[in-house]
């Protein structure tokens, strides 16, 4: 294990631990350390994590009666689902580790952390931090063109045409304007508006912008 990667913190965080907590925590960072030779530590939210240009590979963690190992990332925890391997007791990925023996076979530790190391260097890393916070944008409500204003295009052939060759957001955003105000000699006089500018080829918002 090459000594500069390792960060004094982390030490003290395993000198620190309860004693059965010890070689369970020393065990984990050689196996990650020997998958990873670039891995980095650091401690975040009070416990020791692993990253690899700078994402991060996993974390471990120590309690009063068990220890805990997490990997990160969408990819490598869907690699983990299919094996198998995901426990849902305790906080990490592994469930609750007592002993060293509690741990799956070394092998198969060290090549996921190669496959998370992996993802990482590849670019194809999702963190779940960042899946929890993705926000979803609802999709648009379809809004019905208002049938007086279809009959208003047919009866001008050139803001028919012009009409058709919007973009969908540029028609959406006459028909919203017209359909906005409920007020019936309102709408007509919209409707008018909007034929005479569509077939002048103008959008909505002409006046502020260049069409």
């Amino acid at each position: 294990m090459a000594t500069q990667t390792l960060n004094p913190k982390v030490d003290a965080y395993i000198a620190n631990a309860k004693p059965f907590a010890q070689p369970i925590l020393i065990h984990l960072r050689k196996l990650v350390h020997k998958a990873c030779p670039k891995v980095e530590e650091t401690i975040k939210w009070s416990r020791p994590f692993f990253e690899y240009k700078g994402a991060i590979i996993g974390n471990m963690s120590a309690f009063k009666e068990h220890c805990s190992f997490g990997f990160w990332g969408q990819e490598i925890g869907e690699v983990l689902r299919q094996a198998n391997v995901v426990q849902s007791d305790g906080m990490g990925t592994l469930g609750r580790i007592a002993r060293v023996d509690d741990l799956p076979p070394q092998k198969a530790l060290l090549d996921w952390i190669r496959q998370a190391a992996n993802f990482i260097e590849t670019g194809n890393y999702t963190s779940p931090i960042a899946a929890r916070n993705r926000v979803v944008k609802p999709a648009k409500t379809a809004v019905e063109t208002p049938t007086e204003f279809v009959a208003a295009l047919r009866k001008d052939k050139k803001a028919s045409a012009a009409f058709a060759a919007f973009s969908p957001s540029c028609k959406r955003e006459y028909i919203d304007w017209i359909v906005d105000d409920k007020r019936p000699e309102t709408r007509e006089k919209r409707i008018a508006t909007a034929v005479e500018w569509i077939a002048e080829g103008k959008e909505r918002n002409w006046k502020y912008q260049n069409c």
